[in-house]
This record gives structure tokens, C-alpha cells and sequence, in this order.
């Protein structure tokens, strides 16, 4: 299975927690540029999965509100 379709089946819980990972291996240092590099792209990747769930969420939430408005 490809990195994509990995990435396509992991909850928000799943990326917010590597994300938060990602982070904490960020902000402790000790890393080379390459290593910092790869990591900053994982975290944009994983932030962007954590926003297409809160996205999704949110027109959820809208939606059975305009429902429940009718």
C-alpha cells in the first residue's frame, strides 16, 4: 500500500497524534537539515489530513443544522 493510501485511512486521532510527534522531534533539535526537512513535510501532510477532517466535520455540523432549521 502506498504512503497516500496510508495516509488516506488514518483518523484524525491517528495524524493529530503523529503530527504532535512530528512537532515534539522538531522542537527537541538534534536533527540533521535532511531529517528536519522530511519532518516539516510529514507535518504539512499530516496537517493537512487533520484539516480535511475538521473540514469535513464542520460541513457536517452545517448541514444538520440547515436540517433541523427546516
Amino acid at each position: 500500500m502506498t504512503d497516500e493510501k496510508q495516509d488516506e485511512r488514518l483518523s484524525y486521532e491517528q495524524a493529530r497524534a503523529e503530527l504532535a510527534t512530528v512537532v515534539e522531534r522538531l522542537e527537541a533539535g538534534g536533527t540533521s537539515l535532511e531529517e528536519s526537512l522530511a519532518l516539516w513535510e510529514r507535518g504539512e501532510q499530516l496537517a493537512e489530513i487533520c484539516q480535511r477532517w475538521l473540514d469535513g466535520a464542520r460541513a457536517r455540523i452545517d448541514a444538520a443544522r440547515q436540517r433541523a432549521e427546516t
